[in-house]
């Protein structure tokens, strides 16, 4: 890592939604709650709680060097597709090894909430 740059990874029991033109798309009380340095709170959920049916894989990466390579994923909302707006860590660096596998979705493209209060505010 660069000097002063860090992650934090920790559980929250804090109760995560994730909606889309009023669909609910994901909804649990296990996510993992990511600070990075520089960057807004992201929370990332477990495939078991958000709705998978709905994502399509992307060809698109990104790499990290904080955090290792991020895949995507579009939506599929009644054959409406809202492009890239969910990633993961399929293979995380050792630092961002507690997201691996789970997924986080853009709050300025979603409806995020947590324990109510939209992440926008």
């Amino acid at each position: 890592m660069t000097p002063g740059h860090t992650i934090r990874i920790v559980p929250t029991v804090a109760h995560v939604e994730v909606r889309l033109g009023g669909r609910l798309l994901a909804t649990t009380d296990r996510a993992m709650k990511l600070d990075e340095t520089g960057l807004p709170a992201r929370y990332y959920l477990p495939p078991d709680d958000v709705q998978m049916d709905l994502l399509r894989p992307t060809t698109f990466h990104t790499n990290c060097p904080f955090k290792g390579e991020a895949s995507y994923w579009s939506l599929d909302i009644d054959g409406e597709i809202h492009d890239g707006i969910v990633w993961s860590y399929k293979t995380p660096t050792a630092q961002a090894a507690e997201v691996r596998g789970m997924l986080s979705f853009y709050p300025d493209r979603t409806e995020v909430t947590v324990d109510g209060q939209s992440l926008r505010d």
